[in-house]
């Protein structure tokens, strides 16, 4: 009995030693809103599908109820910015913050646009709009770059380094996800 409950007690103890040390889950898509990240990203070619969810993930861990008390929805939208980007891409009759498929296509027009603003900044163009779309376009055409504030840096860092992530897992879905029939 003894060596019985020492042979539990050493795996148990593995087991908790193993949760402890595993590597964190990599970040996937949530399935409801795989199409509606995919179809945004066709905006413009500035945009990929994990850049995108690595983004939502910053803004909101994919949250369509967030709200910050600035900011709105999984994109996080502050209200002067959505009554200029929001639109009703439901076709439901209204544009709703709160209705991730009306903001994620708003999300990937706005960031297709804050591509073109910070076209000719030096740096990458990536993370220029990542800042823009944190800090406001004025904020990095002032700074030339990314402005020295440390929420807009650490941001675009977050996202940097969710990116890769967001590619790793990306490629999985679709390789899991059914192919059409060929003719």
């Amino acid at each position: 009995m003894g060596l019985t409950l020492g042979a539990v007690l050493v795996v148990a103890a593995l087991g908790v030693v193993w949760w402890l040390t595993r590597p964190p889950a990599l970040p996937t898509i949530p399935h409801q809103y795989l199409a509606t990240v995919q179809s945004a990203t066709k905006t413009c070619p500035e945009l990929s599908v994990p850049m995108l969810a690595a983004q939502l993930d910053a803004e909101s861990h994919w949250n369509p109820q967030a709200d910050s008390g600035k900011a709105q929805g999984i994109a996080q939208f502050y209200p002067s910015t959505w009554a200029e980007w929001g639109k009703d891409y439901t076709g439901d009759g209204r544009a709703d913050v709160w209705n991730p498929d009306d903001a994620i296509p708003a999300q990937g027009a706005y960031m297709c646009h804050l591509f073109k603003e910070v076209k000719g900044i030096p740096g990458d163009p990536t993370q220029l709009a990542l800042a823009a779309y944190n800090a406001g376009p004025g904020a990095v055409l002032k700074a030339q770059g990314i402005p020295q504030i440390p929420e807009t840096q650490n941001y675009v860092n977050r996202i940097e380094a969710l990116i890769p992530k967001y590619t790793q897992t990306y490629a999985k879905q679709i390789s899991a996800s059914p192919s059409p029939p060929v003719n």
